[in-house]
């Protein structure tokens, strides 16, 4: 990859979406893992059409499109159907994000991956930046926005890699327990900091 690729991360309800955000809006481009993921398996697609031929119709909506409740509660209690999805999807996704990346024209691009340490996607990138906020908080956060209970999210958080692991894997980090303002100032300071590594990348 020749242009400089920064991966953001961070826990469910971290603010993710919120900074990578801030980035957009100073004409940064985004490679967003979420999105790349429900496009490789939108109607017509040979991710949706593998899926459909293993699980059957059950996974499928009445317009054709792909049931996403309906297939994580079929993987949720299987690990090994679990292990076929993933050995499916994620080849296709990360050759779907590297092609989307490299096709875009800011100074440099940010790939935006929930569980960038976890898949191992930090490997596609130049340098990581971990969005930190405490789980206490996440779990505060993440049950106002989602209306879902404590256990559900605890679950989530306990899927996903400890804090501390990922403190420890980040080259950035941005801490999210503050203002608004103190986000802006944080974002800025990095935007700087990655235009120069940027500069330098070439």
């Amino acid at each position: 990859m020749d242009k400089l690729v920064i991966g953001l991360t961070g826990g469910i309800g971290s603010g993710k979406t919120t900074v990578a955000n801030l980035f957009a809006a100073k004409g940064i481009e985004l490679v967003d893992a979420d999105v790349v993921a429900r496009e490789v398996v939108a109607p017509n697609t040979q991710g949706l059409k593998q899926i459909a031929a293993h699980f059957g119709k059950k996974v499928l909506l009445s317009n054709g499109e792909l049931d996403r409740k309906a297939l994580r509660e079929l993987v949720f209690n299987h690990p090994d159907e679990r292990q076929w999805l993933n050995e499916l999807l994620h080849p296709i996704i990360r050759s779907e994000m590297l092609q989307q990346l490299k096709q875009t024209h800011s100074d440099y691009a940010i790939l935006v991956v929930p569980l960038l340490f976890e898949n191992g996607l930090d490997r596609l990138v130049h340098y990581t930046l971990l969005i930190d906020i405490s789980p206490e908080e996440q779990t505060k956060r993440v049950i106002d926005r989602d209306m879902v209970s404590a256990e559900q999210v605890k679950n989530i958080i306990g899927s996903q890699a400890s804090r501390a692991e990922k403190l420890s894997k980040a080259d950035d980090v941005i801490d999210n327990h503050g203002t608004q303002s103190a986000l802006i100032k944080q974002v800025d300071r990095l935007h700087q900091k990655y235009l120069k590594l940027a500069e330098n990348h070439k």
